[in-house]
């Protein structure tokens, strides 16, 4: 027999899986590997039965819809999951990110108004909403870990990143409050900036493969990551191995990060 893996017994509630090659697919699938239980939620009618294909592959016991811009919904979501989880939740994997198509190709000079407070408030936002109810029912297991996504263009101006870079920016900054706030209650906060990944979310990104290229040539490893390498950081960031680790960032992306030129 197989000894137990790092999350025997554990629950965790995954928002963001689009389709197979999403990074939040990687980490689900690396959790469930482990000895996970796991709850998945998605956006909208397109995806719906590929998320639950993927979901009944792990034996998942609860899909569900969920708008991370309506608080009932997120609400909802949350009760679900608590009526699943036996009152309670240990691991949150937060990757939801959106910004207009046509915000990721001009100028960000130019981005409207209501445009911007859509991304902020999908891409940002949507942790802070999320981590509030997540908390009561990680306070009822004696604590837990989140995990989000961001990227370097929330340090640095990345060309055609615009609107998403501040996004990041803002998500930066919030994991660093949450963890303050929730680490009293032994609830962990942390980030992976990944490098590029082949995503449903990277082709909406204009010149996503001379970010592809770049990285290769300038990173210290001169190589591309997968989502698979962002699930396993994501599984030592969620698991108790990262106990004392929490409000940081950790990068996956060849070292890119480092570099200067």
């Amino acid at each position: 027999m197989a000894p137990p893996g790092r999350f025997e017994g554990k629950a965790a509630l995954v928002l963001g899986v689009a389709n197979k090659r999403s990074i939040a697919w990687a980490i689900a699938k690396r959790l469930a590997d482990e000895g996970a239980k796991l709850a998945f939620t998605y956006q909208g009618e397109r995806i719906e039965k590929g998320v639950r294909d993927l979901a009944e592959s792990v034996s998942s016991p609860l899909v569900t819809a969920c708008d991370v811009r309506s608080d009932a919904d997120v609400e909802r979501v949350f009760a679900e999951a608590a009526e699943t989880f036996d009152g309670g939740l240990d691991l949150l994997v937060h990757s939801v990110a959106f910004a207009a198509a046509e915000d990721l190709e001009g100028r960000f000079v130019d981005t409207p108004r209501d445009r911007f407070w859509t991304a902020l408030d999908v891409s940002a936002y949507s942790l802070v909403s999320c981590a509030h109810a997540a908390e009561p029912l990680m306070a009822a297991r004696g604590g837990g870990s989140i995990v989000t996504m961001t990227y370097l263009g929330g340090e640095r101006a990345v060309p055609h990143y615009n609107v998403m870079g501040v996004a990041k920016a803002t998500l930066d900054a919030s994991v660093r409050y949450l963890a303050w706030d929730l680490g009293q209650k032994d609830i962990r906060v942390n980030a992976i900036s990944a490098g590029p990944v082949r995503t449903l979310a990277a082709r909406s990104i204009a010149g996503f493969p001379t970010m592809e290229a770049i990285v290769e040539e300038r990173a210290p490893l001169h190589r591309h990551i997968g989502a698979d390498d962002v699930g396993s950081a994501a599984a030592y960031l969620l698991s108790d191995e990262a106990r004392n680790v929490t409000g940081t960032i950790l990068y996956v992306d060849s070292g890119y990060h480092a570099m200067g030129m």
